[in-house]
C-alpha cells in the first residue's frame, strides 16, 4: 500500500498510560472478545458496555501524529480516511466530523467503558472514537494468517465505517429496536450493521486509489483474505468446532468479501443497502 499524505493528527497515542477500569479477559489474545460474542451471540461492544459497567471517566490526550513507524501508518490509513468521507460527505450536501483514533496497549478507558487488548479494535459511539492496540495485527497475521499493510488498513476503514454508521443514525436505528427483538433477530441487525461498515471499508479504498493510487498489487487479496479470517463461520469453526447460524454477529466470511468487494468495485455509498434481506 502506497502511503496517502502525511498521517492525521487526530490521534490520542495512550500507549504505555494505564488504563484501569474493571474490563478483562486475560490471554492477551486480541480476538478473545471477539470469539466469545461469536458464541454468546454478543456482539463486543456489548460486552464493554456490561463488563467496563458503561461509561466511565476516560483518560484524556492531546490530539497529534505519531512519530513511530506503526503509529504513523495508522495516522496515514486514518487520514486517507478523513479525505475520502470528507468529499463523500460534501458531495451529499453534509459536513463530516471526523473521528479520533485512540492508540492504546493493555487497557483503555472509552466513553462505552473500560477494555483490555483483548477486544480487538472497536468504535465507541458515545465518544466516537475508534480504539486499538496495534497487538491486534501480530494477531491477524500469525493466528489468521491475514498479513499484509491492507488488511491492517481494511481493519481501520472498518472501524471508520462503524462512525459513518453512527453520523448518519443508521447505528441508532439498530440500538432502538434491540429491546424490540429476540437475540436471534437483533443478531441478524448485528450482521447487517457489520457488513455495511465493510461495504463502507470498500468505498474507502474505491475512492482513496482514485485519488492518490494508494492499492499495490495484492493489496485487494490482502484486505479480502482479512474479512475472511474474521467471518463469523470460520471463527466459531475455530473456537467451539461447529457452526451456529443463530449467534452469527458479523456475518460469514464470504459474506464480509461480498460486501468490502461490492464497495471498492462501486465506490458508491448508496448501494450499501445490507439491510435488504435480499441483498445478503
Amino acid at each position: 500500500m502506497r502511503w496517502f499524505g502525511q498521517g492525521s493528527g487526530n490521534i490520542e497515542d495512550r500507549r504505555g498510560m494505564s488504563g484501569g477500569g474493571k474490563f478483562a479477559l486475560g490471554g492477551g489474545a486480541a480476538i478473545i472478545a471477539l470469539i466469545i460474542g461469536l458464541i454468546t451471540g454478543q456482539d463486543p461492544t456489548q460486552l464493554l458496555n456490561q463488563v467496563g459497567g458503561g461509561s466511565a471517566p476516560q483518560e484524556q490526550v492531546d490530539t497529534a501524529t505519531p512519530t513511530d513507524a506503526g503509529g504513523k501508518f495508522v495516522a496515514n490509513v486514518l487520514e486517507s480516511t478523513e479525505v475520502v468521507w470528507n468529499e463523500e460527505f460534501k458531495a451529499s450536501g453534509q459536513d463530516y466530523k471526523e473521528p479520533v483514533l485512540v492508540l492504546f496497549t493493555g487497557q483503555v478507558q472509552s466513553a462505552c467503558g473500560s477494555a483490555s487488548s483483548a477486544t480487538g479494535p472497536f468504535y465507541c459511539p458515545a465518544d466516537e472514537k475508534v480504539y486499538i492496540d496495534l497487538s491486534f495485527y501480530d494477531e491477524l497475521k500469525n493466528r489468521f494468517g491475514a498479513a499484509g499493510d491492507f488488511a491492517q488498513a481494511y481493519v481501520i476503514a472498518h472501524e471508520v465505517g462503524h462512525h459513518i454508521q453512527n453520523l448518519m443514525g443508521t447505528s441508532q436505528k439498530v440500538q432502538r429496536m434491540r429491546e424490540q427483538l429476540s437475540e436471534t433477530e437483533y443478531n441478524k441487525l448485528s450482521v447487517k450493521l457489520e457488513l455495511q461498515a465493510d461495504f463502507y471499508a470498500g468505498v474507502w479504498a474505491h475512492h482513496a486509489q482514485k485519488m492518490k493510487g494508494v492499492i499495490e498489487e495484492g493489496d485487494i487479496d490482502e484486505a479480502l483474505t482479512a474479512a475472511n479470517a474474521i467471518g463469523d463461520d470460520r471463527l466459531q469453526k475455530q473456537a467451539q468446532g461447529e457452526i451456529v447460524p443463530d449467534a452469527f454477529t458479523h456475518g460469514t466470511s464470504a459474506q464480509r468479501m461480498k460486501w468490502f468487494k461490492k464497495g471498492y468495485d462501486t465506490g458508491d455509498v448508496n448501494q450499501g443497502d445490507t439491510f435488504n434481506t435480499n441483498n445478503l
